[in-house]
């Protein structure tokens, strides 16, 4: 009975140590125990913070888990041409270069593909990410400022329907068919005055938006486009993206009407 009564009361007093009093403030939460580095995110006042296990932070910080998935932003020339991001590739809060690194990506990371910016690519992250808080101690008190959180730009448009399934980093996932939903219409009835749309077909979001070009060379040719057309539809295929890397491209393997 002593023995029991011991374990608990040190289980009582380690839980206790894990976690702080509620926050005064809204509290800037950084990627390292440094107040000079960026904001990855914020805690609002009365947020009862949990200690992260095993990770030792100085005195006067706390270490803390931040759950995925993550909403960020990569460098299109950090993905390899089987769309595998680089070991090492910084993944930013915002697609900007100066943007905060929320992480940096590692082999067995799970991310999907939510979309393009001019010259970056929207992802999820599905990684629990450690950020740091001040708590006190040596360094000055409790949090910085209050601070509004900062403004997120809408996502991009794309994929949207439904999400690419997740794909593994190290090209285990690479060329696997993936499902997307949307409204499979024909670039050709779109046709501008020199232009031309380097695909017949695209799938598009219930807002008109392009979500992918779709490429049906390998799709059997009894099969007649003309039945999908302005239809919802759920393709699978392979995910790659144009030259520019600008657009999503499905290599289509199936194709079914809802």
């Amino acid at each position: 009975m002593k023995t029991n009564l011991c374990l608990f009361f040190s289980s009582l007093l380690l839980t206790t140590a894990l976690n702080a009093a509620p926050l005064m403030e809204t509290t800037a939460i950084h990627a390292q125990p440094d107040a000079a580095t960026a904001a990855i995110g914020y805690l609002k006042a009365g947020t009862d913070p949990t200690a992260a296990p095993n990770v030792t932070a100085p005195n006067g910080w706390m270490a803390i888990e931040l759950p995925g998935p993550h909403e960020a932003y990569v460098r299109n020339n950090d993905f390899s041409k089987s769309l595998d991001i680089h070991p090492g590739s910084a993944i930013h809060l915002l697609p900007k270069a100066d943007a905060p690194v929320l992480a940096t990506m590692q082999d067995g990371d799970k991310t999907e593909i939510t979309g393009l910016r001019s010259g970056w690519t929207q992802i999820k992250l599905y990684k629990t990410v450690i950020g740091y808080i001040r708590t006190g101690g040596t360094t000055p008190a409790t949090v910085v400022a209050a601070a509004p959180p900062p403004t997120v730009p809408p996502p991009a448009p794309a994929i949207t329907a439904a999400p690419v399934a997740p794909v593994l980093s190290g090209g285990s996932a690479a060329g696997l068919p993936r499902e997307l939903q949307g409204f499979l219409v024909e670039t050709r009835r779109r046709l501008l005055v020199g232009s031309r749309p380097p695909y017949d077909y695209q799938l598009n979001d219930s807002d008109g938006k392009r979500i992918a070009y779709l490429e049906v060379s390998k799709v059997l040719p009894t099969l007649k486009m003309e039945f999908y057309i302005d239809r919802f539809v759920t393709v699978s295929g392979a995910i790659t993206q144009t030259d520019d890397w600008k657009n999503l491209v499905v290599q289509v393997q199936t194709l079914e009407a809802k």
